[in-house]
């Protein structure tokens, strides 16, 4: 595997794309968060409030993004995010994570970062920073 640290600008962490949504995901999370939003697992429901079936969790969406630095724990942490959801996720639907380098600083990787469906349309976009503040290479 290749070093976070050793990435230059204009590098793509490996994207990552997750199973497709299943009402059985969304069900977990509802109780894993305590978000029972009911459109979000009740089909009835999120018709009668104007959606064409359930939607996926808006921060379930955003929590799977952290799948892509996962891999480089060893190396830094996630220190700062800032994300904006520009669409909906449905079931069936397949998200792929994508990150992009745009920035090195002393011990920080700013990278552009967004969450994109099977029609490559994004429902979530924003920005990330990844601390690697304190690491030390070893051999």
């Amino acid at each position: 595997m290749n070093r976070i640290v050793n990435m230059q600008p204009g590098e793509s962490l490996p994207p990552i794309q997750l199973d497709p949504v299943t009402r059985l995901d969304l069900i977990k999370y509802a109780g894993a968060s305590g978000d029972y939003n009911p459109i979000h697992t009740i089909d009835e429901e999120a018709k009668n409030a104007g959606l064409p079936g359930i939607i996926a969790h808006g921060m379930w969406t955003m929590g799977n993004l952290a799948k892509l630095f996962t891999p480089y724990t060893e190396e830094g942490f996630i220190q700062d995010y800032s994300i904006r959801f520009s669409g909906m996720v449905f079931l069936d639907e397949v998200v792929t994570l994508q990150a992009e380098l745009v920035e090195k600083s002393e011990g920080n990787l700013h990278f552009n970062v967004a969450a994109v469906n099977q029609q490559q349309k994004p429902v979530m976009t924003g920005q990330i920073t990844f601390s690697t503040d304190g690491w030390v290479e070893t051999a």
